[in-house]
């Protein structure tokens, strides 16, 4: 670093004699150096080369904060206490990767190049693979149907498929939005089945709109289809004896592939078209010239509250206008973009007394007659009976409005509660089994909600995460994921307010610890997987807010995209798959036998850590309504019942106190008079 050092003659203070020793010389004064050369001073440098200097000791100074601060975290890591790392018990292999990933009963269903595979969920042994497209599959649904699976890949040209898989064959329902022109053809964005299989809704785009389509399913029609298909192959087959040749010996995996085959050839009933939904309309001006047209527009009060019809006129929007561009007007300068399409999300739900459906509209227990839909945007949750054709009338029987426009919604897997969560950051929280709401909670500030997932509802016995054996009734818990990484847990329950707790503060200094992904666990009460960014795997128990094991590949793995992992984890059984890329390996130039990415299988069952807490996951219902620490698990009426014996037995030990005391002033004043009488 070049100075300029004052001269000799100018310097400050008293010329000093030095001692003999160095030990005893004081320390350079950047303001005074006393036995130097004026000859040899230095002068400033001129521009530009002073501004270069400074920046390139700025970019020193804080290449040395850096290092220091990642010395500072490594040390700090090795007092940490590590979690136990465990690893894959099983490997998929493949040698174009894998893109999605699904699970229903007891499969799993990988979409990749051309086709799908399907694999035994118990030993990920492949069973079955369809690879009969041109393109690749980008994303995959699987729903239980009870005995049967409706899958439903798309592919990269945005197709979806749905195909019917019943015991040992797998038929092909129908392309939903294939067309024989290219240039009309539309993209599946997003789809939904509802509880049971009844309906489905596709989210599609094309030509610049976006619109919701509403299908019936037929699965009735299908199993009777299927069986009587079956009953026909089984009367012609012909038993035949087992030939073995030396080329094609038979093994395990090829004994399983015979299992399942496509049967194309069978064709089954297609799904009736019943609604086609469209993005509500941008509020414009009035047509109607007096407030009794408007109310005569609304039939039996279906629609209300959509913002369609009202009374304020043109003139009035512009005024509207003028003040808010007048007002942000620094704000607005500069270059407009595009608006993106108006995305939905949308939700299958089951009969409830707080929604307004028809008289004449009857639907049995169990099978979904409203699809909820929130869109881009929109504060409204609008509210469609499933109960219409494609000729009548597509208009909400329903409309919820809030306070700020929607940005996530999630409904519970039971169908019985359901999330609604605003840009404001604050959540509804609903119980739609019993009708009512649980409560409404906000976020911290400046946390917005990326993502919901909803949590088995469990109670903590004894320091132990344990499900109730009876029915939960209008209790449910929810982590709640942010846009800045942040997770928070949500609790709620009909008789007290809801309450949230942050589980995983924002990442401030390491960005790389930040949380992309969420998926809960099912099969371990209160647990939940946390994927980061840089590529860690943990199970977290949202009580204690405290990771307890974590889950990685082979040290010779890693996630291909560790911001957006490629997992599925099973609702009903205790195991997930995650895929993995080798980075070691050379790319493949079409040889099979380069293989490159891998998919990873992980049973809970199998850990020591994990054990116990799988085995002892429940809790008998008389241990919760005879010990006290489960008040809230009680009903209500037993709860009410609880409270007035509690305060009985207060009142009679109150009594009792109060006896005894009358009782002591009575003996004393006996004493008194008694004493008294004797003097």
């Amino acid at each position: 670093m070049q100075k300029m050092n004052l001269p000799t003659l100018t310097r400050k203070g008293p010329l000093e004699v030095p001692s003999p020793t160095e030990k005893d010389w004081p320390d350079d004064n950047e303001e005074d150096y006393v036995l130097k050369d004026p000859d040899q001073e230095l002068d400033s440098l001129p521009q530009p080369y002073r501004m270069i200097n400074k920046l390139v000791n700025l970019l020193f100074d804080r290449s040395w904060e850096v290092i220091e601060e990642r010395n500072a975290l490594r040390e700090a890591k090795s007092t940490w206490i590590q979690p136990t790392i465990y690893h894959p018990l099983a490997e998929i292999q493949f040698n174009k990767m894998p893109n999605c990933m699904a699970v229903s009963q007891d499969y799993v269903f990988i979409g990749g190049a051309k086709g799908f595979s399907i694999y035994n969920l118990y030993n990920a042994k492949r069973i079955y693979v369809w690879e009969k497209l041109k393109v690749d599959v980008t994303s995959i649904w699987a729903t239980d149907l009870g005995n049967e699976i409706l899958i439903a890949p798309v592919d990269e040209m945005g197709i979806i498929r749905l195909f019917y898989f019943y015991k040992d064959g797998l038929f092909l329902v129908k392309a939903i939005n294939e067309v024989d022109d290219t240039s009309k053809q539309t993209t599946c964005i997003k789809m939904e089945i509802s509880q049971g299989g009844d309906f489905a809704a596709f989210l599609l785009q094309g030509a610049g709109e976006v619109w919701l389509d509403v299908y019936k399913l037929p699965k009735e029609s299908w199993l009777k289809e299927v069986e009587h298909a079956q009953l026909t192959l089984n009367a012609k087959k012909r038993v035949r004896p087992l030939q073995l040749s030396t080329l094609d010996s038979i093994t395990s995996d090829n004994l399983e592939m015979e299992n399942i085959c496509f049967k194309g050839d069978i064709k089954l009933s297609l799904p009736v078209h019943i609604m086609k939904i469209k993005p509500p309309k941008p509020v414009t001006g009035t047509t109607f010239k007096s407030p009794l047209e408007v109310f005569a527009k609304i039939e039996d009060c279906y629609g209300l509250g959509s913002g369609q019809n009202h009374f304020i006129k043109d003139s009035q929007w512009e005024q509207q206008a003028e003040i808010f561009n007048a007002s942000y007007k620094k704000y607005l300068d500069g270059a407009w973009e595009e608006e993106p399409l108006s995305m939905a999300t949308f939700h299958f739900l089951l009969n409830s007394c707080i929604f307004a459906m028809p008289p004449e509209v009857k639907s049995p227990s169990g099978v979904a007659c409203v699809l909820g839909i929130h869109w881009t945007r929109s504060h409204n949750f609008f509210l469609y009976s499933l109960n219409r054709t494609l000729k009548d009338k597509i208009d909400p029987e329903g409309v919820w409005p809030c306070a700020a426009p929607i940005a996530a919604s999630r409904l519970s897997c039971s169908s019985s509660y359901l999330v609604l969560a605003c840009e404001d950051g604050v959540l509804t929280l609903w119980d739609l089994a019993k009708g009512f709401p649980l409560g409404v909670v906000a976020l911290p500030e400046g946390c917005f909600c990326q993502s919901i997932h909803f949590l088995k509802f469990f109670v903590v016995h004894k320091g132990q995460n344990m499900y109730p054996e009876g029915p939960v009734i209008s209790q449910m818990k929810c982590v709640v994921l942010c846009t800045d990484a942040s997770l928070h847990l949500v609790t709620a329950n009909r008789t007290q307010g809801p309450t949230i707790s942050v589980l995983v503060e924002r990442p401030v200094k390491h960005l790389d610890e930040a949380i992309c992904a969420v998926a809960p666990v099912s099969a371990l009460p209160g647990m939940v997987l946390i994927f980061s960014s840089n590529g860690s795997v943990c199970l977290m128990d949202v009580a204690k807010a405290e990771i307890i094991c974590a889950f990685a590949p082979p040290r010779s793995y890693h996630l291909v995209v560790p911001w957006k992992p490629v997992f599925v984890v099973s609702l009903h059984h205790p195991c997930f798959f995650l895929q993995g890329d080798h980075p070691g390996e050379i790319k493949s130039t079409g040889d099979d036998g380069d293989i490159q990415y891998s998919v990873f299988y992980f049973n809970f069952e199998a850990y020591p850590l994990l054990q116990n807490i799988f085995k002892n996951c429940t809790i008998p219902q008389k241990d919760l309504t005879d010990t006290t620490a489960f008040p809230q698990a009680l009903p209500l009426e037993k709860r009410c019942a609880h409270l007035l014996e509690k305060s009985f037995q207060k009142l009679e030990k109150s009594q009792v106190k109060e006896q005894e005391h009358w009782t002591r002033l009575r003996r004393y004043s006996l004493l008194l008079q008694r004493e008294s009488f004797k003097k």
